[in-house]
């Protein structure tokens, strides 16, 4: 992404990029209809800073999310710039758990979309009934329902329910995911709700589902891994959203 003029000469390029690249994914996630009010966090590690992350000022709309509007803090929450704008503790509470034990938890996505929340609220789960369900099947980690996420004792049962995976379903709450890169962690997102929303549309025909067999799912799975994808996983696609939200809006870059 191009740098922006509006750069702080005290910030390493290294945090300007990763500032634009989290503010354009906060204004594709707002274009594709996953934004909720002025709640939900996509965080971001600064490379080259232990324990330096960014995430979206609490009281703007992800439309509204600048490269320079977002907040750096540390892996507790604490502000480590001079932004104007507070921190949601529910939603870095959750974030800064993952971030602190996991060190391939480079991007960290949580959402409250419907179709995400809606497949979280039923018994099972996400089921094997559609292409990109079975990208997932056994892939994904579950976590009961235990209230808003402000306290730090919940943290030791997300650990253990999330185990050696890096994408949760939130029961009756909603999707989380984690990527090594924050491309990887967008196409894991979009095709997670993509399952959600396909399995939605499905159960509401009221018709017999077709599950699918798990020996069809582990060859199907096999196989995507042998797809060579250009500029890693998720970049291409990624790249291609940020075209599109550029065509409605550069704002994003300053």
């Amino acid at each position: 992404m191009a740098t922006a003029v509006l750069r702080n000469s005290q910030m390493s390029e290294a945090e300007w990029e990763a500032r634009q690249q989290l503010a354009a994914c906060y204004r594709v996630f707002h274009m594709l209809g996953w934004s909720e009010m002025i709640y939900n966090h996509i965080t971001l590690k600064i490379p080259g800073e232990e324990g330096a992350f960014l995430i979206n000022p609490f009281g703007l709309h992800f439309s509204e999310v600048t490269a320079s509007s977002l907040v750096k803090i540390d892996i507790d929450g604490n502000k480590l710039d001079d932004s104007p704008y507070p921190v949601n503790r529910a939603g870095f509470v959750q974030h800064a758990l993952f971030h602190r034990h996991l060190p391939d938890a480079h991007c960290i996505m949580h959402t409250h979309t419907t179709a995400g929340m809606a497949v979280s609220s039923v018994e099972g789960g996400l089921r094997p009934i559609n292409f990109y369900a079975c990208n997932f099947i056994g892939q994904i980690a579950y976590h009961d329902f235990e209230g808003v996420t402000v306290r730090d004792e919940e943290g030791a049962r997300l650990m253990e329910h999330l185990g050696n995976k890096r994408m949760m379903l939130l029961k009756n709450h909603g999707i989380l995911v984690m990527g090594r890169t924050l491309p990887e962690a967008f196409l894991k997102h979009w095709a997670l709700q993509r399952a959600c929303e396909i399995q939605v549309a499905t159960a509401s025909m009221g018709m017999p589902i077709i599950e699918i067999a798990p020996e069809v799912i582990a060859v199907h799975q096999r196989d995507l891994h042998q797809v060579q994808v250009p500029g890693g996983a998720g970049k291409a696609d990624f790249d291609a959203m940020v075209r599109l939200v550029d065509k409605i809006d550069t704002g994003w870059r300053n």
